[in-house]
């Protein structure tokens, strides 16, 4: 399994101005990003975090995401899609990540009851 999380936002350099302003002026809001990022770069967290996984996390922009991703995700970011060997599964909805208010930890808890409910094993690929 791999896991693949889909930010609310380009990754282009303007993309990534305008994601950064809007959301300093409370215009923007992508939940994946406050469990991930500060306010300039990744959180410590998030990277420690991201390499005690199990399965690789790959994170995309709505702009670089594989097709296969962007169709499991219905085309909403953001969004959580584990790569399996049966396909793409959709594993968290914006909603989903919304509830986990920032937090990684309720991230990665999200992932695993999300992954149980689909019946997925966390196996290292």
């Amino acid at each position: 399994m791999r896991l693949h999380g889909v930010y609310d936002a380009d990754g282009t350099i303007r993309g990534e101005v305008a994601y950064w302003i809007g959301a300093r002026l409370g215009r923007r809001h992508c939940s994946l990003c406050e469990i991930t990022h500060g306010a300039l770069r990744k959180k410590a967290e998030w990277q420690t975090c991201q390499l005690g996984l199990p399965v690789p996390f790959d994170a995309h922009h709505r702009d670089d995401q594989p097709d296969l991703v962007r169709a499991a995700g219905g085309g909403n970011a953001p969004v959580v899609v584990a790569e399996t060997t049966i396909g793409m599964v959709l594993l968290l909805s914006p909603t989903h990540l919304d509830a986990c208010q920032g937090s990684t930890d309720r991230l990665i808890e999200a992932i695993e009851h999300a992954a149980a409910r689909h019946g997925l094993a966390w196996a290292a690929t």
